[in-house]
């Protein structure tokens, strides 16, 4: 199985959508490598990155399931870094 190298951007637009978007983020918790959070206060917006590393399906899973919530968007860039797991 392979494993890639990941980052999943995210937008919140609508703050009752965080506790389902933690709980996500959770399930998938042992393939997070890291996460940022900016809080764009000015624009009543939160921006996450979520650094991933795990199998393509994986992280389209998270990836839709995390772009499915209200209020939320996610987009994935994905690196050419694959490793044999």
């Amino acid at each position: 199985m392979e494993s890639r190298v990941a980052l999943i951007g995210i937008i919140v637009e609508n703050e009752d959508a965080v506790e389902k978007l933690n709980c996500i983020l959770h399930e998938y918790g042992k393939y997070i490598v890291g996460r940022m959070g900016i809080p764009y206060r000015e624009k009543k917006i939160n921006i996450i990155s979520i650094a991933v590393d795990a199998p393509q399906d994986i992280i389209s899973a998270m990836s839709g399931k995390i772009g499915k919530l209200d209020g939320i968007s996610a987009k994935t860039a994905y690196s050419n870094v694959v490793t044999t797991i």
